[in-house]
């Protein structure tokens, strides 16, 4: 498929979804929220994908909303929050569709990641940031509240107090202030982005991939269960895994001294 906004490519079992607007630090614009909703569906439906990454063009993840679009009065976001409850608009589609993602989601955070953009990374399962890159609130700063799922995920990565600080304040943080309150799972030299990035997807689409859909499900709902709970959910996932090819696969590989071959079947 080809957009306007987003571009798409595949290799190795990783997908990579990169936010094509660099001159304007790929801020929301168009159809571009549309865009990323079709693309994170399209790899999740594509069996040769293992592992989704969400990166930025040029010097920037994502900036958020265009903010030329906000002052006219044309953007999607305002359109959608005016007009539609907030399961039909797009950008809530986008978030629930890459959590609901049946594979690990990794964002490569290569510049500012601003208001919908700072939140879009954390949508993710897990952050690789360059040494460039920033994070930003931005919200109250600009008259407006947090969308993209902020108010849900920033608190379960840092904490209440600091969420609403960082909320509150609107301030924007570098990548080793992030790394440090959670925000990050890595920071990393900007040459060296890509290569830490395609290193560790990598790693995760060489595994099976059913248990890691079905650890995805159960780490996200960590906060809602207690320990019996867990137990309950993990005895259920093996249940499922036991039944897989790949299961006998990863015991035979072992017994022989080999690597597995996983066909997520």
């Amino acid at each position: 498929m080809k957009w306007d906004y987003v571009l798409f490519e595949k290799k190795d079992a990783i997908g990579t979804i990169t936010l094509n607007r660099p001159d304007k630090y790929n801020a929301f614009a168009g159809r571009m929220r549309e865009e990323i909703l079709e693309a994170v569906e399209s790899a999740g439906r594509d069996v040769d994908v293992r592992v989704l990454v969400i990166t930025g063009a040029g010097k920037a993840f994502c900036s958020g909303g265009d903010v030329n679009e906000f002052v006219e009065g044309t953007s999607k976001a305002i359109a959608d929050a005016g007009t539609a409850t907030s399961d039909r608009m797009t950008m809530c589609k986008v978030v629930l569709a890459i959590n609901s993602l049946e594979k690990p989601v990794i964002a490569a955070v290569n510049g500012v990641a601003a208001g919908g953009g700072c939140n879009l990374a954390l949508s993710c399962d897990i952050r690789i940031a360059s040494e460039k890159a920033r994070f930003g609130q931005v919200f109250t700063r600009r008259g407006a509240h947090p969308d993209w799922g902020g108010i849900y995920f920033l608190p379960r990565l840092v904490g209440y107090a600091k969420a609403a600080e960082l909320i509150f304040t609107g301030e924007v943080i570098d990548a080793q202030e992030a790394f440090r309150l959670g925000m990050v799972n890595k920071v990393v030299p900007h040459e060296e982005l890509h290569r830490a990035t395609y290193d560790l997807a990598g790693r995760i689409a060489r595994n099976a991939p059913i248990p890691i859909a079905l650890a995805k499900r159960g780490l996200q709902n960590f906060f809602k269960m207690d320990l019996a709970m867990a137990l309950d959910y993990e005895a259920y996932a093996l249940g499922v895994v036991s039944k897989s090819d790949d299961f006998m696969e990863g015991f035979k590989a072992f017994l022989e001294k080999r690597e597995p071959v996983f066909r997520g079947r």
